[in-house]
């Protein structure tokens, strides 16, 4: 059966109606936020913008999921605290939710809400119908140095700074009972904690130290500057 023109036209501009409408609820459901900056709060943000760059480009990143005391002396090790961690990425990224002029600072959470964070304040996003937006000037992220006994392979941009045994004496002498004893290398992280008063608690473990202490620097900066705003 042949179907007239005229119908196919008026079925095509049915569809494309149909689309403006979604679209036009789609823009109207999405917060426009549209940031400007004076002059010294747009360099801190830009600084802190550059040190997310390099820290997102850092080798690895871990969340860390649990962590748990050992004894040293039952178990031989050197390593007092045992870390449950997952690999995770950071970049730059948008919501459809949010309309904004800047991209977010993305935090990829393994067992909880990620974290995106503008210019003004974060979202904790699990989906459209779950989030949370806490202000900048209610997060404490501090940067801390970490020494982790490394059994995995050593991330290109990390520094071997000591050596430890499998199995260890208490002085750090290697265990001489074990045969098949062998070496492990100390490595230097940089830690990132995020936390606030409505309960979010992340700790991160960044393979590139330095890029780990210059963004930690860069937000503590930037913070300081919005409390005063």
């Amino acid at each position: 059966m042949r179907i007239p023109e005229l119908a196919i036209s008026k079925d095509i501009n049915a569809q494309k109606e149909a689309i403006k409408e979604t679209q036009i609820v789609i823009n109207n459901s999405a917060v426009n936020i549209d940031i400007q900056f004076d002059d010294p709060t747009k360099k801190k943000f830009d600084r802190l913008h550059n040190a997310f760059k390099n820290l997102s480009s850092s080798h690895r990143i871990w969340d860390i999921t649990d962590a748990h005391y050992q004894d040293r002396v039952a178990t031989r090790s050197s390593a007092s605290t045992l870390v449950n961690r997952r690999d995770v990425k950071f970049g730059l990224q948008s919501l459809p939710i949010i309309q904004s002029n800047y991209e977010a600072l993305y935090f990829q959470n393994v067992n909880g809400a990620d974290l995106y964070l503008y210019p003004t304040f974060i979202l904790m996003y699990t989906n459209d119908q779950n989030f949370a937006i806490v202000g900048i000037d209610e997060l404490s992220l501090t940067f801390s140095s970490v020494s982790f006994t490394e059994t995995s392979t050593v991330p290109r941009d990390s520094k071997i700074f000591n050596k430890t045994w499998a199995k260890v004496n208490k002085n750090g002498t290697p265990d001489k009972r074990f045969k098949n004893n062998y070496q492990i290398p100390v490595v230097q992280y940089g830690r990132l904690r995020s936390s606030n008063s409505r309960g979010l608690n992340e700790e991160y473990q960044i393979s590139h130290f330095e890029a780990a202490e210059a963004f930690g620097n860069a937000f503590e900066e930037y913070r300081r500057v919005c409390k005063v705003l």
